[in-house]
């Protein structure tokens, strides 16, 4: 992995970090694999804005991604490592030795030509997928379910991981990205190894146009509005807005969100940090 710094021939390349791309082997995907992708510019079905800030941004189509690991027990061959402009993290083509392919998100170390498979006892090497009951504690994983059959639905973003720290039961404690420590089931699937990519973290965009190519309108800040218009707004001069807030007026920095009685708060054993 590696970044590049560009040369400050325009104002928007002076402070421009971008990915260098060393571990993509390929700038052409599988067309078996694509599905369209509708824009729906922050759009309910009645077209009234419910989201703020989106909308514009380069046609894409989806990539359609094996979060559930299904096809166990078949050796695969990892083709080639791709870019993908729907998420952060790079994806692995694997060729299974049926003739199948299929996208899966790339761990850090991915190599072309490794073989990776899924299933009960498969060996724990990178990019390999198994029940979290077989993995070794201590083991750094990604791409993990929270209910057996689900699917990946936990780090599964550039650069992320969690790592295996006990066995108890039917419950292993993993220990997640965002510093939270909760109890899964043994049965869920999880990969081996980090997410790709991650020097997603150092890029800069160097202008405000690249946010438009990804499909964010601007921002403005909420104490230049009116008090009609946002909690924080109005003011003599340059009033600091009071305490930051959304514009449903919910605290920001630190105000905790997530309800006291949702039932999977027991297997929470540790909240993530403020």
């Amino acid at each position: 992995m590696s970044v590049r710094k560009l040369k400050p021939i325009t104002p928007g390349q002076r402070f421009r970090v971008v990915n260098g791309f060393d571990s993509i082997t390929t700038d052409k995907p599988e067309k078996s694999l694509l599905a369209p992708l509708k824009k729906s510019g922050g759009r309910n079905s009645q077209g009234k804005m419910t989201m703020r800030h989106r909308g514009g941004g380069h046609k894409r189509r989806y990539r359609v991604v094996d979060f559930k690991r299904d096809k166990q027990d078949v050796a695969s061959t990892v083709k080639s490592i791709q870019y993908d402009p729907n998420r952060t993290a790079f994806l692995a083509l694997l060729e299974y030795t049926d003739g199948e392919k299929r996208y899966v998100i790339a761990q850090n170390g991915l190599q072309v030509g490794q073989t990776v498979s899924s299933g009960d006892n498969v060996a724990p090497e990178i990019g390999n997928a198994l029940p979290l009951k077989n993995i070794p504690l201590g083991t750094i994983i990604s791409c993990i379910e929270l209910r057996p059959g689900q699917g990946a639905v936990m780090a599964r973003s550039a650069g992320t991981f969690a790592q295996l720290m006990a066995k108890e039961g039917k419950f292993v404690t993993v220990k997640m990205p965002s510093g939270e420590t909760r109890l899964i089931l043994s049965e869920c699937m999880a990969t081996i190894g980090a997410i790709s990519n991650s020097d997603h973290q150092l890029l800069v965009s160097g202008k405000a146009g690249r946010s438009r190519w990804l499909g964010r309108r601007p921002r403005t800040r909420p104490v230049a509005m009116n008090p009609v218009d946002h909690p924080m707004g109005g003011g003599e001069g340059r009033a600091s807005g009071g305490h930051p807030r959304s514009k449903n007026g919910i605290p920001a920095k630190g105000f905790r969100t997530r309800s006291k009685t949702k039932s999977t708060n027991r297997y929470i054993l540790e909240r993530r940090k403020k």
